[in-house]
């Protein structure tokens, strides 16, 4: 048994000796083999690594929607809309991205997320710790909005926040705990920077006392404002063009001469001279930059310069859809006659109870919705008082404090004080217009607290009104007095009031766009 053990032991170790034989030569052939495949797996692939680089991918919030559409009857539709058109590739150095949306009537947020790969592989590890790339001004900028988007579109499943000076609730409101959360946003990072090129009548200058004053009013709280504005504009989200049509039009513009080129030159040359001498326009074309304007040429004359009419959000008066305005690109901004520059005298009303009129309207024939309306209503029935001309003795002011409704027909243009006016005396809003894109719609459901009649139903309008119950009533009449805050001029201004408004439709338009460097 031993001897045979023994033999055994030798006979296997010379099998044992070949076998060793054939794996050594297996692998020394393999060895190099896999090292050649490794070296081809590692350098295969995209040379450029932008060809697989960047996906935006849109992921649609279903919060509720902003904008009321063109139509008296509007389709629901959301706060952060796709903003800009196709932009030229040839004539970017900046690339702009708009970040779509189903474009509902509140704020809805769509997050971007952007996927980039890289060819820069190595095969061996690095013992050596990566340097972080540092950011450029307008990468930093863009990753703290890409912050407050994320944070907005949480809002709506969030407890409210607590606000010492007010807290949106209501029906008003299309999403009121995602409009306060987008506030408070604008308010802890918006930053604007205000050119200082041009000198006043025509730029940084405005009226205060007309029909036409909000665009003094807010160059004068711009520019005297130290939360929101900035003196560098490497900071800034927004850059203002400080120019006032009104002013053009008196100190340009050669009157019953019919030739608007004096302010088409004006607003060309002063987007020619900006975009000279930085390069904020530019990396952008415009889609980071805004106007202002409640004069009836306020969108011709921003077609002045084809980029700031196409791309800038305009912030306009004005809002008629058949005149190029764009919702998801554009503020609607409300009209407001401060005859004293003040709001002394305007505001208040007496209760429900002690207003014995149903309806009111009384003002001059022009457009083509107010003929309609005189034609059918104009002193023929004691509810609804219709006049071309006040009776003598009558105030216009005391007429609208006394009357449950006042109506706000189109004249020219389908902006008008008298909605304004209407919500500071507590007076329930009857809009007729066709194209007019109500003022702050992304964020106030104007249906809840004004009626709308089209056109075609003037003749039905005492119907429309005594259909609505007393207590439907009520509630309208309530919800004017909460949201007229929102409407009211201040100097210095608060919190919530209409220069605010103002300032938190362009920041909400802001976010819709994504500005990155190639």
């Amino acid at each position: 048994m031993g001897d045979e053990d023994v033999d055994g032991k030798c006979k296997n170790m010379s099998a044992c000796s070949s076998t060793t034989s054939y794996s050594t030569k297996l692998f020394l052939f393999m060895v190099p083999l896999v090292v050649i495949s490794g070296f081809v797996f590692v350098n295969i692939g995209p040379k450029d690594s932008t060809s697989l680089l960047t996906s935006l991918s849109t992921t649609t919030s279903h919060l509720p929607p902003p904008f009321l559409s063109t139509a008296p009857a509007p389709a629901p539709s959301p706060l952060l809309p796709e903003i800009l058109p196709s932009l030229p590739a040839s004539s970017l150095s900046t690339k702009v991205e708009s970040i779509q949306g189903d474009y509902n009537r509140t704020i809805q947020l769509n997050m971007i997320n952007v996927t980039a790969t890289s060819n820069n592989v190595s095969s061996t590890a690095s013992l050596e710790p990566k340097k972080r790339r540092v950011l450029s001004n307008l990468e930093k900028i863009e990753f703290k909005l890409q912050k407050a988007r994320a944070s907005i579109k949480a809002a709506s499943m969030d407890d409210p926040v607590d606000d010492p000076d007010y807290v949106p609730l209501g029906p008003m409101y299309w999403n009121a705990k995602v409009f306060h959360r987008s506030y408070l946003e604008m308010e802890k990072q918006f930053k604007i920077y205000v050119y200082k090129e041009g000198e006043p009548p025509l730029f940084h200058d405005g009226p205060c006392k007309s029909i036409y004053s909000m665009e003094g009013s807010f160059i004068y709280e711009i520019e005297t404002d130290t939360r929101f504005r900035t003196n560098n504009p490497d900071k800034a989200h927004v850059f203002y063009l400080p120019f006032s049509v009104v002013k053009m039009v008196r100190y340009v513009y050669e009157r019953n001469s019919r030739d608007f080129s004096p302010i088409r030159n004006t607003v060309k040359d002063y987007i020619n001279l900006v975009g000279d001498k930085y390069p904020y326009w530019n990396r952008s074309i415009g889609a980071d930059h805004f106007i202002l304007s409640c004069h009836d040429w306020g969108p011709e004359a921003s077609f002045s310069h084809p980029h700031l009419g196409h791309n800038s959000i305009r912030a306009l008066c004005n809002a008629n859809t058949s005149e190029r305005f764009k919702p998801r690109k554009d503020v609607s901004i409300p009209e407001i006659n401060l005859r004293t520059g003040s709001l002394t005298g305007l505001v208040g009303g007496p209760s429900p109870s002690s207003r014995p009129i149903l309806a009111f309207f009384a003002g001059g024939v022009h457009g083509p919705v107010r003929p309609v309306l005189l034609q059918h209503w104009e002193n023929k029935d004691n509810d609804i008082r219709v006049h071309k001309y006040l009776p003598r003795g009558t105030s216009y002011s005391d007429m609208m404090r006394n009357s449950k409704f006042c109506i706000c027909p189109s004249g020219y243009e389908v902006a008008s004080p008298r909605i304004v006016e209407a919500l500071y005396s507590g007076c329930v809003p009857v809009l007729i217009n066709s194209g007019y894109v109500p003022p702050f719609s992304d964020v106030l459901n104007w249906r809840s607290f004004s009626v709308i009649v089209s056109v075609e139903d003037i003749p039905n309008l005492k119907t429309i009104l005594t259909s609505i119950s007393p207590r439907q009533y009520l509630r309208m009449y309530r919800r004017v007095l909460k949201v007229r805050r929102h409407f009211e001029v201040n100097s210095p201004a608060k919190r919530f009031d209409v220069f605010h408004m103002i300032l938190h439709s362009i920041w909400v338009r802001r976010l819709n766009v994504k500005i990155r460097e190639v």
